[in-house]
């Protein structure tokens, strides 16, 4: 994902060759953990590392896939699904809705950057 953001809120967190294709990598800024993907597609996508139903940062651990031609995320935990764009729990197993929070993602000469405000 590719999008204008503030310059100065853009916080770079590493190189595209640090991330591998449909294997998520944690982040840490400041206190927030972030879970990063890399897509088949060279898109990448920054969403919270916490899942919401465990509590537990684990989605970077998560299984990539697809849903209705959405990219997604299984979290290793319960399997909840949630849609890597807007961070919404697309398969919630029986349990009420969440959502992860998502960040723009700014790919810039091999460098990622997130458009990053921690939240206080």
């Amino acid at each position: 994902m590719t999008i204008a953001a503030a310059v100065d809120t853009l916080v770079r967190v590493c190189s595209v060759r640090d991330l591998e294709v449909e294997r998520g990598r944690a982040a840490l800024l400041g206190s927030t953990q972030i879970a990063l993907f890399l897509l088949a597609d060279g898109t990448v996508h920054a969403v919270s590392n916490l899942d919401p139903y465990s509590g537990a940062h684990v989605m970077s651990r998560g299984i990539v896939g697809t849903r209705d031609q959405s990219p997604t995320v299984a979290s290793p935990m319960h399997k909840q699904v949630f849609d890597l764009r807007t961070g919404l729990c697309v398969a919630t197993q029986g349990r009420p809705a969440a959502s992860l929070r998502v960040w723009p993602v700014v790919v810039r000469d091999d460098d990622v950057y997130l458009d990053f405000e921690e939240q206080g």
